[in-house]
């Protein structure tokens, strides 16, 4: 169901503000299809950007790393962050080089992470991590033990500043230039999974799972 939002100055799009997506719904379908997120922030007058997976759960993004990564144990400390994710699905070729582009769908989240310290909430947060990336293969796998949870920092943004943008459909050129004779169109990307390798000390036997053998990106 579509949830529609208000955007705030610091999230309505000015340039090509046609492409602005403003509803809660939209914006969970590009953040549940995509893999990784970047998330930026400011650290002592330096710009940092992260690269890392992430999960969702109803309003809320939940990232993970090390507890010894200086950088994640600030952003605790109540620092702004902007957490993105983009999913790139085609090469726009136009005529004139100006005009190239590209299809995409991208999210945009900003706000304050804090640390998750509840031990349950903590767990939970990897589950869902695990199952962003490949549902059924947590209770798959051997669960995290008490010294790599201790290892673990996972921490809380919660999605109530935000905005999507998103740019479809075919080429855009300048009426003067449809007539240049060169190709113009779309080159179409996706992500496709290949077909599962086994470990190389896998026991003789072992399967591979479903959920495995016939991943496919949720979209």
């Amino acid at each position: 169901m579509s949830d529609p939002c208000t955007p705030t100055p610091r999230t309505r799009l000015v340039r090509e503000p046609q492409r602005g997506v403003y509803d809660r719904a939209a914006a969970y379908r590009i953040l549940d299809e995509g893999f990784i997120c970047h998330v930026g922030f400011v650290l002592d007058g330096q710009p940092f950007v992260i690269p890392t997976s992430y999960g969702r759960a109803g309003d809320v993004i939940y990232i993970h790393g090390s507890s010894a990564s200086r950088m994640l144990r600030h952003l605790d400390q109540g620092i702004p962050v902007c957490l993105t994710v983009t999913l790139l699905d085609g090469l726009v070729l136009a005529r004139s080089i100006f005009n190239h582009s590209m299809n995409y769908r991208s999210v945009g989240v900003l706000g304050t992470a804090v640390a998750v310290r509840h031990p349950e909430e903590k767990l939970e947060a990897l589950r869902l991590l695990s199952e962003h990336l490949i549902p059924g293969r947590w209770e798959d796998s051997r669960k995290p033990n008490e010294k790599e949870l201790k290892a673990t920092l996972a921490l809380r943004l919660p999605i109530t500043e935000f905005s999507a943008k998103v740019r479809e459909g075919g080429v855009i050129d300048d009426e003067e230039d449809y007539s240049f004779p060169t190709w113009a169109g779309i080159v179409p990307l996706s992500t496709s999974a290949g077909t599962p390798v086994d470990d190389s000390r896998l026991p003789p036997g072992q399967q591979v799972p479903d959920y495995a053998r016939n991943y496919r990106r949720k979209t």
